[in-house]
C-alpha cells in the first residue's frame, strides 16, 4: 500500500504562542529573542517578517529593520507544554509520528485518511483542531514520501495545505529558489549559483557531475534524488535519543570570564527546561568549547551520585568543566552542553523529596509564564539570600 504522509509544523510557533499570554501582541511586529547585542532572532512573527526580519538574524540588524519591533526573551516551559499538546493531538490520530523539532513533525496517515473522504479533509480537521486546542496555526504538506511532505508544507505558510506528489514536482517544485531544497546549506548556495544553478530545476538538469561532485560530494546522489522528488527516509516513531545538547555561537569572539560563566547558565536553563520537556534526568555531561580560531576541545564527566536535570545542577557541573579547561583569556565563538545516559524521572517513595521540587518548579514556571511575569520564586530561596 502507498504511503500518505503528513508533515505537520506550527507557524512563527513562539511568537505566536507570546500572543496567547499577551493578546496585546497580535498583529504586532515581534521576535523572540535576547537582548545583548550578540543574540539572534529566534523567531519573528509575520508582521516582523513584512520587514525583512527572520530566524537566526542579529537582533540589531532587526532592530533597525523595523523601529516599532517587540523583542521578547521567551517562555520556554511555556512553549514546551503547547507542543506536548500539538504531538498529543497529531497521535490521536495515528501512532505513527515522528516528532522532529518542539514545532513539527511527520506522520503516517496512510491508514487514518480511510475514515475520510479526501486526505484534504483529515488535513482541514488536523489544521483546525489544533488552531482550536492549542490556538497556533499550522501548515500541513501531504507527499508519498518524508521529502516531499517536508517541502509541501513549507510552500504555503501560515495555515496552509498542500499535496506534492512525484508528478507534481517538475511544476511547483523546480521553480523554487535552490536554497529551498532540503540538504542544500547556505554554504552551498554561493557555489551552486557560480555555476549558474538558481533553482531546484536547474540542478535536476545540470549535466556536468563532476562540477557537482566537487560541491555537494557523498550528498550527491541524495539531493539529485530529491530533486526528482525520490526519497527513502523512513518514519523514526520511538527511540531514545542518546543525547540532548544545546549550544550557542557568538557573532563576536568572547573572551571575558563573567560573560563566558552568564552564557553557561542561560544554556544550563534551556537544557533542563528540554529534559523536563522529556521527562528525563542523566549522569553523563559533555561541554564544547569552540575558539576563535575553530578549534575544539570536548570534555565530559560522569556525575557522581545521582541523575541530574535542574537548571542549577547542570550549570554547577558545566562550570565545573570549563573552569577546568578553558584556556583562560582565550576568545571563545561556541559554547555547548550536551547530557547522556539517561533515566527516566518517576515517582517513589525514595525521591518523594525531589520530585516535588521538581514537580514545584514546573508549577513556578507556568504561573510566570502564564501571567508574563517572574514575580513567583520558592520561598526558601529568600530565606537563602536573607540568611548571607
Amino acid at each position: 500500500m502507498a504511503h500518505v504522509y503528513f508533515h505537520i509544523d506550527l507557524n512563527a510557533f513562539y511568537a505566536n504562542a507570546e500572543v496567547l499570554l499577551d493578546p496585546t501582541l497580535k498583529g504586532k511586529p515581534l521576535v523572540v529573542s535576547g537582548f545583548t547585542r550578540r543574540s539572534v532572532v529566534s523567531t519573528a512573527s509575520y508582521e516582523a517578517r513584512k520587514y525583512g526580519i527572520h530566524s537566526a538574524m542579529p537582533i540589531g540588524e532587526a532592530m533597525r529593520l523595523c523601529k516599532d519591533l517587540i523583542i521578547i526573551e521567551g517562555h520556554y516551559s511555556y512553549y514546551y507544554e503547547l507542543s506536548k499538546q500539538f504531538i498529543n493531538i497529531i497521535k490521536s490520530y495515528t501512532k505513527l509520528v515522528e516528532q522532529a523539532s518542539v514545532d513539527e513533525c511527520y506522520a503516517d496517515m496512510s491508514e487514518a485518511i480511510l475514515k475520510f473522504e479526501k486526505p484534504l479533509d483529515l488535513a482541514w480537521h488536523i489544521q483546525r483542531r489544533i488552531l482550536k486546542e492549542v490556538g497556533i496555526p499550522c501548515s500541513i504538506g501531504i507527499g508519498p514520501n518524508l521529502f516531499l511532505a517536508k517541502m509541501a508544507s513549507d510552500m504555503k505558510k501560515p495555515m496552509g495545505i498542500t499535496v506534492l506528489r512525484i508528478r507534481d514536482v517538475e511544476e511547483k517544485m523546480w521553480p523554487l529558489d535552490i536554497g529551498e531544497l532540503r540538504g542544500i546549506g547556505n554554504k552551498t548556495v554561493p557555489f551552486l549559483k557560480e555555476l549558474n544553478i538558481n533553482t531546484i530545476g536547474d540542478l535536476a538538469n545540470y549535466k556536468n557531475k563532476a562540477d557537482l561532485q566537487e560541491i555537494l560530494g557523498n550528498h550527491l546522489e541524495d539531493i539529485i534524488n530529491r530533486c526528482y522528488g525520490k526519497d527513502d527516509s523512513e518514519l523514526i516513531t520511538e527511540y531514545s535519543r542518546k543525547s540532548i545538547g544545546i549550544s550557542e555561537t557568538f557573532l563576536d569572539d568572547i573572551n571575558d570570564y563573567d560573560e563566558l560563566k552568564g552564557i553557561i547558565r542561560k544554556l544550563s536553563k534551556r537544557l533542563s527546561e528540554r529534559m523536563r520537556y522529556e521527562d528525563k534526568s542523566a549522569e553523563h555531561i559533555t561541554l564544547r568549547i569552540c575558539y576563535y580560531d575553530f578549534r575544539n576541545i570536548t570534555r565530559s564527566n560522569k556525575i557522581k551520585g545521582k541523575a541530574i536535570y535542574s537548571s542549577e545542577d547542570i550549570f554547577l557541573e558545566a562550570i565545573k568543566l570549563f573552569d577546568e579547561y578553558w584556556d583562560e583569556g582565550e576568545p571563545v565563538r561556541l559554547i555547548g552542553i550536551s547530557m547522556k545516559d539517561f533515566e527516566e524521572f518517576n515517582y517513589n517513595l525514595f525521591n518523594a523529596e525531589e520530585y516535588n521540587k521538581y514537580e514545584t518548579d514546573n508549577i513556578i514556571d507556568d504561573l510566570n509564564n502564564q501571567l508574563g511575569l517572574k514575580g513567583f520564586i520558592r520561598a526558601s530561596s529568600i530565606i537563602n539570600n536573607n540568611e548571607d
